[in-house]
């Protein structure tokens, strides 16, 4: 616990455990330095510290007990390895006079982390703890950040030892060379349908300052990598919308017709490529710039014209003294791709009684621009992503994995970490019941953070490609749900139902005047047509075109 307050430690999300008890026992010594969360179950520690890695840049930190522990918090473990998050997972482990011996709950961590963490190790020697630990925070920073996970033997902790110890980590960046910066303004002069396509880890409002004033100089629309959305200020004039699964038809046609691409800090995965075919592997239509801060990254998909090993802050400064040497004719690409952009956020039409595309577009308006929206995963997860604008670091939390359960405990993460912000977390109701238990959290230590649950008692994304492939033949897709409003009741908070359109405005806003007044949990449960599935498109409407092909393709006699 010394050695975590040494490295900048705040804050630690904890299920306790037997097999660590002299590190919960030590936090006695940290009182007002380090701050514990106990959290319900271990996915939702390790949830939290995911999120705090998101919003801090620094390791979150997450103890778990061993086995059942482990297996649990593997999730935000995956979580930040795909989504490139730095934070460090320490688990409990049977001591080592008991090793290899199937002990209880005994797991290698090394096997079973070995390909979703950068590194893991077991500390099995006292007086190497500073060394490991000083370790854990410099890989867990560095090139592309992402999770440790370190096992500690109980002889290792309650071992004793005398030793010194380190310094407080220091972070590498990787700068890129003039040479670099100098081709790739070459290649975005000589373009006449530049994009650039911004994501990753590691922005700051300084950064994302730089990358505007360089775009609108060299006349180059932006878009946000999937689920990156907080990675550029979507109010820029330069903003062209949300690249990924679910992009509007006119943002995925001019991706198609860019010459060059611009990729800085995002991989280009399936998500935002739309299944390699936007831009292809592993050689794209168009010439492609990618920036990274890892080299192994760096050719792995994509063969680019242009490749830069650069984190996004190093890389962000570098353009700040860049300038066309000639002015640029591209004033219509860009303004074109921002009209096709703003013309998106206008709520498309939908059937029943609630308009899932109406609330999200209401609650985009009437939240505060700095506020924290977060989600797990679903169908419903479209409505806030296309609807509200994001504006910058610590705006949204979201998963790139797609991983179900997260919203919630991230929200409470967030919460925790900037007690002023307004934070708002969307669930499906499945989603929402992966993880609901870490209300007991927000009901401890007073946290008000507001949910919207989207209730309508199905598997909706499932459903969507179930009708899809199986058209009507709908089964084990479906639940019943508990009265989510007297749920959040139980833990203190409010809650509400909304069934119109028209009642969603003042719901929201009282659930907002309560999580802030009360610093308890809000909750407005949205009841609307499963039919409805994703912004313009319906289960009925997937089912219709799934029978037409299928006709299509039978041979007539």
């Amino acid at each position: 616990m010394q050695q975590l307050r040494i490295h900048g430690a705040r804050r630690v999300f904890l299920v306790p455990g037997e097999s660590y008890l002299p590190c919960i026992d030590a936090l006695n010594e940290h009182k007002g330095a380090i701050e514990p969360i106990v959290c319900r179950q271990e996915s939702g520690a390790a949830y939290m510290a995911e999120a705090m890695g998101k919003l801090t840049g620094e390791p979150g930190i997450c103890f778990v007990t061993r086995g059942p522990g482990a297996t649990n918090a593997s999730i935000g473990v995956h979580t930040a390895f795909q989504d490139s998050t730095p934070m460090i997972l320490f688990i409990g482990q049977v001591g080592n006079d008991f090793y290899e011996r199937e002990a209880f709950q005994e797991i290698d961590y090394r096997r079973m982390f070995g390909q979703m963490a950068k590194w893991v190790a077991q500390i099995d020697r006292t007086e190497r703890i500073p060394e490991y630990i000083a370790r854990a925070f410099s890989v867990a920073t560095s090139g592309r950040p992402g999770p440790v996970v370190l096992a500690l033997p109980e002889d290792t902790l309650w071992g004793t030892a005398e030793v010194a110890d380190l310094p407080r980590y220091t972070r590498t960046y990787s700068h890129p060379g003039a040479d670099d910066m100098r081709r790739m303004a070459a290649l975005l002069e000589a373009a006449e349908r530049p994009f650039m396509i911004v994501g990753g880890t590691g922005w700051t409002r300084e950064a994302m300052g730089h990358v505007e004033d360089f775009a609108v100089r060299f006349q180059v629309p932006v878009g946000t990598a999937w689920r990156r959305l907080e990675c550029f200020d979507q109010r820029s004039p330069n903003a062209a919308g949300h690249v990924g699964w679910a992009m509007t038809p006119e943002l995925r046609q001019r991706l198609r017709d860019a010459d060059v691409i611009l990729a800085v800090g995002t991989r280009l995965g399936e998500a935002t490529t739309e299944g390699y075919t936007v831009i292809e592997s592993p050689m794209p239509r168009q010439k492609l710039i990618h920036v990274y801060p890892d080299a192994s990254e760096l050719g792995r998909v994509f063969a680019p014209t242009q490749a830069i090993v650069a984190d996004v802050a190093s890389f962000a400064s570098a353009l700040a003294p860049l300038s066309p040497r000639e002015p640029l004719q591209r004033k219509a690409w860009v303004e074109s791709a921002r009209a096709e952009y703003l013309a998106s956020l206008e709520p498309l039409p939908s059937k029943g009684p609630l308009s899932l595309d109406m609330a999200a577009a209401i609650a985009a308006k009437q939240l505060p621009p700095d506020a924290c929206i977060t989600v797990g995963a679903g169908n419903y997860a479209l409505y806030p992503h296309r609807y509200r604008q994001y504006t910058g670091p610590g705006t949204s939390l979201v998963p790139t994995v797609g991983s179900m359960g997260y919203g919630l405990p991230a929200a409470i993460s967030a919460k925790l970490e900037d007690p002023d912000r307004t934070v708002v977390c969307y669930a499906g109701d499945g989603c929402f019941q992966m993880n609901l238990q870490e209300l007991g959290v927000a009901l401890q230590y007073r946290v008000g953070v507001v949910v919207l649950v989207f209730n309508n008692g199905i598997w909706g994304t499932i459903r969507s490609h179930q009708e899809r492939e199986f058209p009507g033949r709908n089964i084990a897709l479906s639940f019943t749900n508990p009265d989510f409003t007297a749920l959040v009741r139980s833990y203190g908070g409010h809650g509400e139902v909304v069934e119109r359109t028209e009642d969603f405005s003042a719901a929201l806003a009282r659930a907002c005047a309560f999580a802030d007044r009360e610093k308890l949990p809000a909750l407005i449960e949205l009841r609307y047509d499963a039919d409805g599935i994703a912004p313009g498109e319906t289960l009925s409407g997937i089912r219709d075109a799934a029978y037409a092909r299928q006709q299509a393709a039978t041979p007539s006699n």
